[in-house]
């Protein structure tokens, strides 16, 4: 039987996870086959053990480009031209959030020109999660506006599909009643919360009472990238040491961030998904030159209360906690995806009409998030007590 063969280009693991969401919507279809290529990237040095884990078919970059697909798909821009394939290419995060402001570089991340044409090369889609982006296609790359498809979110729709399960994410995390959970978050980049964590590191460890409060920490992949995992692990042994918990770049954060009680984070995707979650939020740093003005990260940084460096930790969560207005919040939600649900439906159209094949008879479900692992508790070494995959 002659398959259909789709290519999906990682570049990074937080690339790889957006893909894996949209290719599980070619599960149990016998006509279609997955390989996976890594291009080479300046954070993609995990990616190798991410796709091992996975168990998947592994082309070398070079093969790859060599040969022949009936589809690629892809989360960041570099090296695709080079793949001879009808080329879908989508988001690796919430919306369009980060703004550059270097020389000939200038714009949002994402929808510059070299990143929706590499080398010059249109793609056969556009994928975009919300019909504002369509602007900001048409300013910066018109010639592509024609391909865009406004898709969805699939992270957004995960997410809400599994809000339900929220009880069982506390149980699963160990979390007994009357015990709050609070969730530092961090971006990357030097003006990311991991910038600021020999500050808020202390403050989370020495201001919060050991008997009704647990932590955990959620750090962007490019972090572990970039620096290492031996020595994220060695700059936060005494955080575990005290019982907080690490979220390692290889395991579901998803199912963490709901089960908070707060969210501490920055101008990135995943605290503008903590959104969705009904946690209070405070900012440890929302720099405004990295954000897209446009974006719904702006319009949390403008809105949520930012961490301050002089009053009392319990007293902010307190703070943040009365002045949560749930309204306000899911305005700012809304304003991730224009497809709320519809992700599936509409990104599974997408590709197979790319490959000329009708689709499956079935409606694509959205599965809810699987519970995570437990917290460690207090006592943990580097490397053993992460919240594991």
């Amino acid at each position: 039987m002659g398959r259909k063969r789709i290519l999906a280009v990682v570049h990074t693991v937080t690339y790889g996870k957006r893909l894996l969401d949209v290719l599980s919507l070619l599960e149990a279809d016998f006509r279609v086959q997955v390989l996976f290529t890594a291009p080479p990237h300046a954070f993609g040095d995990d990616v190798p053990a991410f796709l091992a884990r996975l168990g998947s078919v592994v082309l070398p970059w070079e093969q790859a480009t060599r040969m022949t697909f009936d589809l690629a798909l892809a989360a960041g821009p570099r090296g695709v031209q080079y793949i001879d394939a009808p080329l879908i290419t989508l988001p690796h995060g919430a919306n369009y959030l980060k703004r550059v402001t270097e020389g000939a570089n200038t714009g949002v991340a994402g929808l510059r020109r070299q990143d929706i044409l590499p080398g010059g090369r249109l793609p056969a889609a556009v994928v975009v999660p919300h019909h504002a982006e369509l602007r900001e296609l048409a300013r910066d790359c018109p010639e592509a506006l024609p391909l865009a498809h406004v898709t969805g979110d699939p992270v957004h729709d995960r997410i809400t599909a599994s809000l339900p399960l929220r009880a069982a994410y506390r149980r699963a995390l160990g979390l007994v009643e009357g015990e709050k959970f609070v969730v530092a978050v961090s971006t990357w980049g030097a003006h990311s919360s991991f910038g600021h964590f020999d500050t808020l590191l202390p403050r989370l460890m020495g201001e919060l009472p050991a008997a009704r409060y647990r932590t955990a920490l959620l750090v962007h992949p490019n972090v572990w990238a970039g620096h290492g995992a031996y020595q994220i692990r060695a700059w936060l042994a005494r955080c575990g040491q005290l019982g907080m918990a690490l979220v390692p770049p290889e395991a579901d954060w998803r199912s963490v961030l709901i089960a908070a009680d707060w969210i501490i984070g920055d101008h990135g995707s995943v605290t503008l998904y903590g959104t969705l979650t009904g946690a209070p939020m405070l900012l440890a740093t929302s720099p405004e030159r990295e954000i897209n003005p446009s974006s719904p990260a702006a319009a949390l940084a403008a809105h949520a209360p930012t961490l301050s460096p002089t009053h009392p930790l319990m007293d902010q969560l307190a703070y943040a906690a009365r002045e949560y207005r749930p309204e306000e919040y899911a305005a700012i939600a809304s304003r991730i995806t224009s497809e709320p649900g519809r992700f599936n439906r509409n990104m599974r159209r997408l590709m197979y009409g790319l490959l000329g094949m009708g689709q499956p008879a079935h409606e694509p479900v959205t599965v809810p998030l699987p519970e995570p692992p437990p917290l460690p508790l207090p006592g943990w070494a580097p490397g053993r007590g992460e919240v594991s995959a």
